[in-house]
């Protein structure tokens, strides 16, 4: 096995989000993690909604996230692939990130095997049929004319609705039940994951999205793993060629 043999997840920075009180410090730690694990990084994959929004007009793009992107533009371009995953904050992600910088984007889940293991990789968003309400929406926003009718605003008012509808979601979810693990019965992505045992075999299933920190075994040497976050756990995901380990960066 080659000397950079360490591949790394992680998920849901956030980048921007209006509730989080100091932008710079929160960037700076994310990117503080990336250089710490440069050296050893076979691959790093970024698991959905590292920006609390993202939309890419033909010309503009959201302010800020400077060093973020720059750090992604050094990974790459020494040969370190980076894959980013669109999460249900990020989801217009177009061809500005992965053009500059070099960034592999993934709109679906996606299946790679590493070191003789199956993954299913995913941000974890609508994968399942009791996400309804949130599947509705997600296929407007993915609509192009609806994507097209929201590049006709001013970026100065898309962002700022952006945010807005951004903050009062997460009022509205201030001690909601999504944010603790409800148990294995309960858990729509662990009941997702169950059932696709059913016909393969996976040995890791990782997912973002539910802001909490899970290493859960499935069945017949199956894993299902949630990243936490890196507004609260500042936790990632390491696999070292052998095994998976969960762990926070100090």
């Amino acid at each position: 096995m080659e000397h950079k043999k360490k591949i790394y997840f992680a998920s849901d920075a956030h980048l921007g989000a209006p509730t989080i009180s100091d932008h710079r410090a929160h960037e700076k730690k994310l990117v503080d993690w990336l250089d710490s694990i440069k050296d050893d990084a076979r691959e790093i994959y970024l698991m959905g909604d590292i920006f609390d929004f993202w939309f890419e007009y033909k010309h503009v793009i959201p302010k800020g996230h400077t060093r973020f992107l720059g750090k992604l533009c050094e990974l790459t371009d020494n040969g370190i692939p980076v894959h980013f995953f669109t999460g249900n904050h990020d989801i217009w992600v177009f061809d500005y990130l992965p053009a500059e910088t070099g960034v592999i984007v993934h709109k679906e889940p996606f299946l790679p095997v590493i070191d003789g293991k199956k993954f299913f990789l995913a941000h974890g968003d609508g994968l399942t049929a009791d996400e309804k309400a949130y599947r509705k929406l997600k296929s407007v926003f993915t609509n192009t004319v609806a994507q097209k009718l929201f590049k006709w605003l001013h970026p100065d008012l898309g962002v700022a609705l952006a945010r807005f509808w951004s903050r009062k979601s997460r009022e509205s979810n201030q001690g909601h039940e999504t944010a603790t693990f409800q148990g294995a019965d309960e858990e729509w992505l662990v009941k997702f994951a169950k059932e696709k045992l059913k016909t393969e075999h996976y040995d890791f299933f990782i997912f973002g999205h539910r802001h909490v920190l899970i290493d859960l075994d499935l069945r017949d040497n199956s894993r299902l793993v949630y990243l936490g976050d890196w507004v609260h756990h500042f936790s990632y995901g390491e696999w070292d060629g052998e095994k998976f380990s969960l762990k926070h960066f100090q």
